[in-house]
Formats: C-alpha cells, structure tokens, sequence
C-alpha cells in the first residue's frame, strides 16, 4: 500500500502559507492524506470533487492552485489528466462560490429595486452602484427578450456601446445555434415556480468571435402587477478555461527551459510502455557535469544560461519528428524515441549533440565550458515499465560519470546485475556485523633472507549465509561508497589488535607486526589519533607492532590537519607503509609529506621478473626498485609467484614479500599453530 502521509507533508509544506483558512498543521496533513488516497484510488471525477472539496475548504488563494499541482506531479502517482481534472473542479468550485456570492448580490439588487420603485430613490442608487461595479455582465431584459438595461461589465466582455445594444435584442447577442434553446428554457422559467436557472450558451462579440459563457437567469416577479422581467448574470468562461489550461500547462512544463517536465515525461514512458505505444524505444539521459560548480563559481544567472544551451542544443538533433525532450531535474534532460532505427543510430545522434557542446558558452567575457553524461538505454517497449526505465536511465548514467564523464555509457544488464548485488552487500553490512559474519584473516609476509614472518596483514573476510566467504575486494569498494567502511574498519582494527595481543603475550619479543589497511575515510577522520590510542590501550598491544598501510593516492588527497594526525601517529611508535607502490606515478613529493617506515610494491612489480614478463617491464621494475633503495626504507613486495621472482627482489634491496609462493591467508587459528607451534 502507498504511504500517503509523505506526499501529504510535502503538501502542506507548500500550501501552509498560502492558505485563507486556518488550519493546524497536523489537520491540514490529515485533510490533504485524504485528498492523496482519493487521487490514488480514483480517476478524473474524483480529482474533480477534490478540486470542488478545495474550494469548499476555502483553499481559494491563487497561490494554493498552483504549489497543489506541482506537488502533486512531482510527489505522488497522479496522471496529467488528473491534474486536469483537479484544476477543473477548483476552477468550477471557484465559479459556483462566486455565483453564490454574486447571487446574493442580485437579491440584494432587485430588493433595492422593488424599494427603490415603491418609495426611496436612495435605493435605486445603491441597486446602480451594485449593478454597474459587479465583475460579471448583467442583462435586464423583458420576457420578449427586448433589452432594459446593461451593465458596463457586458459591453466590455462583448466589445459593444450603449448606443448599440439599445438598437439590439437579447437574442442577438446570443450565438445563432443555442437561440432556440435558451428562448425554450426562458419560457420554461417563466411559466414553473422557479426564479432562477443556470445554463451555459454561446454569446458573440462585436467582431463576430464566439464565447463560451455561463447565465445564471432569474425572473423578477413584481408584487404590484408589474410585468416580470428577466436579470441575467454571465461569467465570461473562455477566460476561466483560458485559465485552466494554463495551469495545466504551468503544471506540465519547466518554466526555465519551456521543455516539458518530469511529470509530463512519465505520463509519456507510461504511454510509451502500453499496449498501444511502439515496439522499441531508447530513453537517453542528459545529466549535465558539474553544474553545481558552474553555479557556484558564476552565479544562477549563468546556470540557467547553461540550461537553455543545453535545452537548444538538444531540440536541435531530437526534433520532434525524432524524439520527445524535457527536463527532468534540475541539471538532467530527458529524451524518449519511439521506435529507433537501430542503437548505432541513437548513438548517432548522442554523438551529434554532445558536438554541438564542444564551443565554450561566452557569458560577460567568461567562455563557460560544457560537458554532459549520457546514459542510453534501448528497450523493448510494450509490457514495459516506466519506473524500471527511468532507474536504468539513471544508472547508466551514473557509469558515464563514475568512468570519467563527458561521454556516454549505454545500459548493460548483467552490469547492472553485478552492481545491484554489490549495492545490496554493502546495505547488509551492518546486519552481517550484528551477527558476526564478519572475521579476520591475515596473509603471512615473509622475510626472502630466512623466511620468517615478518608481519600479518590483516584482512576482512565476510562468511555470508548465502553467498558463502567472500574476499575484500567483494564487498569494500561498496561499503567506502555508502559510508560503512568506517564502522567495519573500525571493527576490524580492533580485532585485529585484540587478537595479536593475545599471541605478544606468548611471544613476547617474536611477535610480528600487525599490519592494517588504513583507508582514505579514516585518514579524514578527525578523532583518528585518540581512537587508535584507546583501541591499543584497551588491546595492551605496543604501538610498535602495529604499523598502518596507505595506498599511494591517499596522501595527495590529505589537507594540513589530517597529515598531521598521521605524523601524531608515528610519533607514538605506530608504522606507516605506503602501499600500492607501481612506479611511475610515484614522486618523491608524495614521500616527503609523511616519515614513512617503508614502501609496498604491487604485484606488478614482482610479476615483472616472472617468466612471461617482457624486457621493458623487467627493467622499469629494476630502475624503480634501484630508485627505492636509495630511500634507505624497508621493501616490500605483493603477489610473489615463483622462487625465481622472490631471488631476484631480494637482489634489489626487497626485505619482505607475500603472495602465492608464501600461502593464502589464514585464519587466526591457523595463525597460532604457525607462531606457537
């Protein structure tokens, strides 16, 4: 079941303070969750009595109308016909709450009349002022149909003098085809014991246009034998329809761009999906890079430039005779094409418009550089779904972007498989840690002198009830995306220290060090220094056993203060070891920031002395490990294979290595028997 509740709070958010009523907040949610369920369970008429039910709660500011249907497309399930609908029935409650008024009105004027021709000429005086101030025509005419009197609102809605209308009958002012009917139903009126009836007719102007309008026409019937005569009320409803639809409009269109919006895009993926839309489609997002940026660096004025570009530029290669285009938030445009020829061809045309972007935007003498992210998706269209559409959209979108942006991505499903599961490993992780599939393992790193052990680098290992034990690499890269890397390392960081603890209490002096992962997160953590003390203290583990490994690119993206919480860090006695060292991209600025206690090589380093290496690779890795050397740092070397790769690191200066040739990971079992035993 839909939860009402949240559309109806974003609701009240929008109307509170446009409303006439008084409403506490929370009766105003309560009122508007109604509205909600009965948008969600009905059709148009029931929009139409929520609309008409508006008015009657005297939501009747102009303010109201329009914050009600943007909401309301942009928040809830509500089709553009029911937004329609809703603006017709406020439109139509508005009408009949200002006709009742206006009746009120009229009664109070041929009351002024009666006593006006009985006794007081003060009384005609005041029926004038009412008469010729109402907002709405009024006709005084006999049950003939001859003209008595007009007020100024009538000509100016039909375009006449007075001098005209008193050459003219009531008829002629009515449009030639309702005549008969309206004379039918005046004398209809006449002769029944009603005094008043509301019907809608068509009236002509002095330039022969059409209106459509609605009478409300009353028979006056004299106590003193006058003659009755007739008193017509009309509402001018094309300028009420005119109004209506653009409502509508405002409510189905961005109003920066002109393009239609979001909610007008559903309504057509809707379409596109059932039974009667087209075979195929491809749905292409447009997302803008960096736009957030642009705007604040150059202002709004020139965001909304950069939108209107790319708004242009996209009319431009999707006409309308190619593809529907609207803007479907705030830096995102989307584009619907029915029945494409191929995907070559989608591609095509992707192509054509992201070069039309590739000339800067000159704005007050700055030339405002603009990219975009495109993601594709090519579908079969019908028995479709529009919500599994948009969520591909945004996913290959989001490939574009995470790849490099400025290009375009084009939907893969079992990519999309792959990241789904991944993205739902990461939200388990805090459940996985409450019932403890978490444990840790540690690789062995071995001296290549005597084979010692040196260190154990800790790793986390997810023994998970489905998937069975799955590695790091499974499951990290998510966890640092959705912010859960820090509870887990944490977590690992401390059983870690627990654990060798316990074996430097049986090994005293032949302890190897822990070695731990210390991820960019972390690195920014501004408690990192007093949590890592406390976790030792607790642990009783010497800070000289523990040393931390920090990938190569994480101290280019350090500031001032989090440098220095590592160098804090080492003066307590703790290691820091860069890791992933590859050659290349290495510079000696990167080593200066920190006083590092020694540099990992990855596996391709060792793989470069392997029998399948080539003699470029052999000796970048000499002249990087010749480099390192004078470093005067200890080396260490990742994913050793063979004797003959161990012997020639060891011939460079490396101190200790693990990898295949030393034995996959252990647990903290296996881990003791090898020490203690």
């Amino acid at each position: 079941m839909v939860d009402s509740r949240e559309p109806a709070a974003a609701w009240a958010a929008a109307i509170s303070t446009t409303l006439v009523a008084h409403y506490t907040r929370e009766k105003l949610v309560q009122l508007l969750v109604t509205y909600v369920e009965q948008l969600h369970s009905g059709g148009v008429d029931e929009a139409r009595q929520v609309g008409r039910s508006m008015v009657e709660r005297d939501f009747i500011a102009s303010a109201t109308l329009e914050q009600s249907l943007t909401v309301l497309s942009e928040r809830t399930r509500t089709t553009p016909a029911q937004l329609a609908a809703l603006a017709a029935g406020y439109a139509e409650g508005l009408r009949d709450r200002t006709l009742d008024q206006q009746e009120l009105t009229r009664t109070a004027a041929i009351n002024t009349m009666r006593r006006a021709e009985a006794a007081v000429r003060a009384s005609e005086a005041k029926f004038r002022a009412v008469f010729e101030s109402s907002a709405f025509g009024i006709v005084v005419s006999d049950l003939k149909g001859e003209i008595i009197d007009v007020n100024e609102a009538l000509l100016a809605m039909l375009d006449y003098k007075h001098e005209d209308v008193r050459r003219m009958s009531g008829r002629d002012l009515v449009h030639p085809d309702d005549r008969a009917g309206l004379r039918e139903l005046t004398v209809a009126l006449i002769a029944s014991e009603h005094d008043n009836v509301r019907v809608e007719k068509r009236m002509v102007r002095s330039d022969g246009e059409t209106i459509q309008t609605h009478m409300a026409i009353s028979v006056v019937r004299e106590q003193d034998g006058t003659p009755p005569y007739l008193v017509t009320m009309i509402e001018n409803m094309s300028e009420m329809r005119a109004l209506q639809s653009q409502l509508v409009r405002q409510s189905l269109n961005d109003v920066q761009t002109g393009l239609p919006n979001r909610a007008q895009f559903l309504g057509w993926l809707e379409g596109a999906v059932g039974s009667k839309g087209p075979e195929t489609l491809a749905l292409v997002q447009v997302d803008i890079d960096g736009f957030r940026g642009i705007n604040d660096a150059f202002g709004h004025q020139t965001g909304n430039r950069v939108l209107m570009h790319v708004a242009t530029q996209l009319r431009a290669v999707f006409g309308e005779e190619v593809a529907r285009v609207a803007r479907i938030g705030e830096d995102e445009f989307g584009v619907l094409i029915r029945d494409p020829e191929t995907t070559t061809a989608v591609i095509a045309l992707v192509d054509e418009f992201t070069a039309l972007l590739e000339e800067p935007i000159w704005i007050d003498g700055h030339g405002v550089g603009v990219t975009t992210s495109v993601g594709i998706v090519p579908r079969t269209a019908r028995g479709g779904d529009a919500a599994d559409l948009l969520r591909a959209a945004d996913v290959t979108v989001t490939w574009a972007k995470r790849d490099g942006k400025a290009q375009w991505a084009l939907y893969d499903r079992e990519r999309d498989q792959l990241d789904k599961e991944r993205y739902a490993l990461a939200a388990s992780i805090p459940g996985a840690l409450e019932e403890d599939q978490f444990r840790i393992d540690y690789v062995p790193v071995r001296s290549l002198a005597d084979s010692s052990v040196l260190a154990l680098e800790a790793k986390i290992v997810w023994d998970h009830p489905s998937r069975g034990v799955l590695c790091p690499e499974m499951f990290l890269g998510q966890a640092t995306g959705n912010g859960m890397i820090v509870r887990l390392a944490r977590w690992a960081f401390e059983e870690a220290c627990a654990q060798l603890s316990e074996w430097h209490r049986a090994l005293g002096s032949r302890t190897p060090q822990l070695t731990v992962d210390l991820p960019l997160r972390l690195c920014q953590e501004p408690e990192l220094v007093a949590e890592v003390v406390r976790v030792l203290e607790r642990t009783g583990l010497p800070a000289s056993l523990l040393r931390f490994e920090l990938h190569e690119q994480v101290p280019p993206s350090l500031n001032d203060d989090q440098l220095e919480e590592l160098t804090i860090l080492t003066e307590h006695g703790i290691g820091l070891v860069v890791d992933q060292v590859s050659g290349g991209n290495v510079g000696v600025g990167r080593l200066r920031v920190l006083p590092w206690s020694g540099l990992k090589f990855n596996s391709a380093v060792a793989h470069a002395f392997g029998t399948d290496a080539t003699r470029m690779e052999e000796t970048a890795a000499v002249a990087l490990l010749r480099w390192a050397a004078m470093l005067r740092l200890p080396l260490y070397a990742d994913g050793v294979r063979t004797e003959g790769e161990a012997s020639r690191l060891a011939e460079l200066g490396v101190t200790g290595a693990q990898g295949p040739l030393f034995g996959h990971a252990l647990s903290a079992s296996e881990v003791s028997q090898l020490l203690l035993s």
